[in-house]
């Protein structure tokens, strides 16, 4: 297992695993139409080159076994009005292929976040993520995270889903 810092040379490859994990993560949560253009808009090689050139988001990319396995993007010092900290670190997407799960890389992934974020000086990390997908939901409540809010995700003109704001505030040391 390995862990690097994404760069613009990882677009292609970012845009795939995007694509592909969205799917496979949100493919029952709407019409598959609307899943699919939502994917082939947002997850285009031209979006994650565009993210990249952000230098406030941060990808990392999970490999295992040589093979890149998912990746996440974190913004640091991005406060929200539901999160009671004014220094929080936004965890925007953490996104494994299926055929990787079972492997414990997403906790891996997870915790290399956890450390960059609390580096960086921020008190905690905050995400949304889709209530009906339950395995997320139970892994983020693992990892310490509780509800504070809630967001309606916008997939197309007809289709929102409903997700939980998480927050998970870092304890002193």
């Amino acid at each position: 297992m390995e862990i690097r810092k994404g760069t613009i040379a990882d677009a292609e490859m970012l845009s795939d695993i995007g694509t592909l994990s969205f799917i496979e993560s949100h493919g029952l949560s709407g019409p598959q139409a609307d899943i699919e253009v939502y994917a082939k808009k947002y997850f285009t090689t031209e979006s994650f080159e565009a993210e990249l050139k952000e230098p406030s988001n941060v990808f990392n990319i999970i490999f295992c076994e040589g093979k890149p396995a998912g990746y996440s993007k974190i913004i640091f010092n991005s406060p929200h009005s539901n999160v009671p900290e004014s220094r929080v670190t936004k965890l925007e997407r953490l996104y494994l292929l299926k055929e990787f799960y079972g492997r414990n890389l997403g906790a891996e992934l997870f915790n290399f976040n956890l450390n960059l974020s609390k580096e960086a000086g921020d008190k905690g990390l905050w995400l949304y993520v889709w209530k009906g997908n339950e395995r997320a939901v139970r892994f983020y409540r693992k990892q310490g995270f509780e509800i504070v809010g809630s967001h309606d995700f916008k997939i197309s003109e007809t289709h929102y889903n409903p997700n939980h704001q998480m927050f998970l505030k870092f304890q002193p040391k």
